[in-house]
């Protein structure tokens, strides 16, 4: 497991350095224990159990996200800001950050808010790749006609991933989903329409405040749901509702902690000397209040469309603290922090479907929660892995100037500072946001999904997932019910083509 672990965190920051994105090694490292499980030595028959293969993916999976998103980018922000003296205290608080991140999703897993039984679409392909080589067969066929769809679609530029997706996911959000992205795609056509004064200085402000909106309409939501105390789904055993498992509890506990971390985050970071007690006490609690928002928003949209827009979510958090006021160091960390929050949160929940999927969606609960708990300790330890790695890569890095390139963009918005243009927009349009995501409710996710679509630019990722949800919707029209299934094995086989040409590419591009 361990050397699963090294490799997955080399990755992922080798490419996070390189290209800026950090690859989804969860099928590599799926395949990998298959292939192992193969080879004809005693040592290694361990590796024939769907659930080793299972801890396997969950473990390199949590190392890669967990070394390139939640570590090795927070700690350049400040290095590329001219502050080497904040790394080590964002190392810190980062470090910590995830930690609590992964552990938060583990307890809200199978709640009303994170349901077992929601889509979780990285999850189903890595379940279904797994019981497809297991059981061979009709799945097997199917799977290896997707992953060659995968593969060949990805060779002419098509983010395959996505159309897979589409095949899995709920079908109401992705369709926002594909809205958002062709909407920012061809923002340049429709723009022009857009009235006076609900832009700014260019309409990349209508993300943010787009996700502005849906957030802070999706925590009310979240709140709701723990004020009516309605109970979680029916995957949760009685006992564990009633011990740590409630809603409220969790997220008492996850907001108590993380402002703690932010207060040991702003301690290290010397700031009791550099700013007043009461801009200090709001950016303690502001951090901690982005840092929460922020992994649910992840979360969110990872339980529903696969994507996690770690990056592009935190820029909303550093442009409210631009606005709020604090000091450029503040700011650096401030996004470091929030950033560090949402990768390891949205990628257990995908582990955990796809554990929950193999061990029989629940019938066996006890089996079922002491599995939970075994993936959990296999991430948790991948995740200290990854960050015995980034502490002695990181300095590698640094030595040459190179930090992530999602760094200097953040760099760049503290060192531009405020304009009250774009703090009208963010207003203006987190209105539409949150009206569309209390319209959707709970279970649709439309403005989250929205405004996901609208944070990333890849039009081309919008026509994949809105052909997929035409071809799920003709292959379901066809087969029924009944073919869900293997629509599922489809769709998985193209999910990890494209994760596989991905990873090759990758490779290459990196010099590995």
């Amino acid at each position: 497991m361990t050397p699963l672990c090294v490799f997955g965190a080399v990755i992922g920051m080798q490419v996070l350095m390189r290209l800026g994105v950090t690859t989804n090694t969860a099928l590599v490292g799926a395949m990998v224990a298959m292939a192992l499980g193969r080879v004809p030595l005693a040592s290694l028959r361990i590796y024939r159990s769907i659930h080793v293969q299972n801890l396997a993916q969950s473990a390199i999976s949590a190392a890669t996200f967990g070394a390139a998103n939640s570590l090795l980018l927070p700690i350049g922000i400040p290095f590329a800001l001219g502050r080497p003296d904040l790394v080590l205290p964002m190392f810190v608080g980062a470090t910590l950050a995830m930690l609590l991140d992964a552990t938060l999703l583990y307890r809200m897993f199978g709640s009303r808010v994170f349901p077992a039984e929601g889509a979780w679409p990285p999850g189903v392909a890595a379940a279904e790749a797994i019981r497809a080589g297991d059981e061979g067969g009709r799945k097997a066929w199917l799977l290896g006609i997707g992953l060659v769809v995968g593969i060949a679609g990805s060779v002419f530029g098509i983010p395959m991933s996505g159309f897979g997706v589409a095949f899995i996911g709920n079908a109401w959000a992705l369709s926002m989903f594909a809205l958002g992205l062709l909407g920012r795609g061809y923002v340049h056509l429709w723009s022009q329409f857009v009235p006076a004064g609900w832009t700014a200085a260019d309409p990349s402000h209508i993300p943010q405040g787009l996700m502005l909106g849906a957030g802070l309409a999706a925590l009310a939501q979240v709140v709701w749901t723990i004020v009516r105390g309605e109970r979680a789904t029916s995957t949760i055993d009685p006992a564990r509702e009633a011990s740590a498992g409630r809603l409220p509890v969790v997220l008492g506990g996850g907001a108590v902690t993380y402002l703690a971390i932010a207060a040991l985050l702003a301690a290290l970071a010397g700031f009791w000397t550099q700013m007043d007690w009461p801009l200090l006490v709001g950016f303690i609690v502001y951090a901690a209040f982005a840092a929460l928002l922020h992994e649910l928003i992840i979360g969110l949209a990872g339980m529903h469309s696969g994507w996690f827009p770690a990056f592009a979510v935190a820029v909303v958090s550093l442009a409210i603290g631009l606005l709020i006021g604090f000091p450029p160091p503040a700011l650096a960390l401030l996004v470091g922090f929030t950033a560090a929050t949402g990768p390891a949160f949205a990628d257990m929940g995908c582990d955990l479907k796809a554990g929950f999927l193999l061990r029989g969606q629940g019938e066996d609960m006890h089996f079922e929660l002491e599995g939970r708990r075994q993936q959990y300790l296999a991430a948790m330890f991948a995740l200290l892995v990854a960050t015995i790695v980034v502490a002695v890569a990181c300095h590698g890095y640094f030595a040459r100037n190179t930090v992530a390139p999602v760094d200097h963009v953040f760099v760049a918005t503290i060192r531009a500072g405020t304009d009250p243009a774009i703090a009208r927009a963010l207003a203006l349009w987190a209105i539409p946001g949150a009206a569309l995501q209390f319209l959707g409710g709970q279970k649709r996710q439309l403005g989250i999904m929205l405004a996901t679509g609208t944070l990333l630019v890849s039009p081309l990722a919008g026509w994949a997932v809105a052909t997929g949800l035409i071809g799920r919707a003709l292959w379901l029209h066809r087969t029924g019910e009944a073919g869900r299934a293997n629509c599922q094995v489809f769709a998985a086989g193209a999910i990890a083509g494209d994760a596989l040409y991905s990873f090759g590419s990758s490779l290459v591009r990196t010099g590995k």
